[in-house]
């Protein structure tokens, strides 16, 4: 049984459609931050892969999909790199449709009045290894106003994958450099 089981999944990756992308050069306060938050292991299903393109958007968009925990940057050519990613908790969960209006890497975090509330132990911080926004932030807005949501990386690697954050969208530091690298301020941002 348990041999059919891996012939099985063979079969099933040998047709799958995806391939690695590179991790992206790292400066020298990149590479020091991100070994103080290494990466915890986490499921291959949510590594960054370059895949046929599920989401029929125009190229340069980024679009989240909460209940797959997948970020997809879609790419020319029918591709779009796809990353895996931490949602809102179902209470604090948000979809729609927003621009990049800012890029900040190693952003101060200022937790929001109604997250101090519900958590009265958060404060904010200056950029680095242990700040929650972690390597990169992408702040969202929609038609000029601040949406307080971004994408960001974070200090919590081993989440990846769950519903647990206040509405952002986490993703591992590594994956977060990369996406900060390719799109531009004005992008667009669907969240489904």
């Amino acid at each position: 049984m348990r041999i059919t089981s891996v012939i099985g999944c063979a079969l099933l990756l040998a047709g799958c459609t995806f391939k690695g992308v590179p991790d992206p050069a790292l400066s020298a306060r990149d590479a020091e931050f991100m070994a103080l938050v290494p990466d915890a292991e986490f499921d291959p299903h949510f590594a960054r892969y370059e895949v046929a393109d599920p989401t029929r958007e125009s190229p340069g968009t980024i679009v989240v999909e909460t209940k797959e925990r997948q970020l997809y940057l879609v790419l020319p050519g029918g591709k779009a790199i796809r990353y895996g990613v931490s949602v809102g908790d179902e209470a604090y969960g948000w979809t729609g449709t927003a621009r990049i209006d800012r890029k900040a890497e190693w952003p101060a975090w200022n937790p929001p009045a109604e997250m101090i509330k519900r958590w009265p132990h958060v404060h904010a911080m200056q950029g680095g290894p242990m700040n929650p926004l972690g390597a990169r932030a992408l702040y969202l807005s929609d038609h000029g106003r601040d949406t307080l949501y971004r994408i960001h990386g974070t200090n919590e690697p081993e989440k990846i994958g769950q519903a647990v954050s206040s509405g952002c969208i986490r993703m591992r530091n590594i994956d977060v450099v990369d996406l900060y690298n390719r799109v531009p301020v004005g992008a667009s941002v669907i969240v489904r």
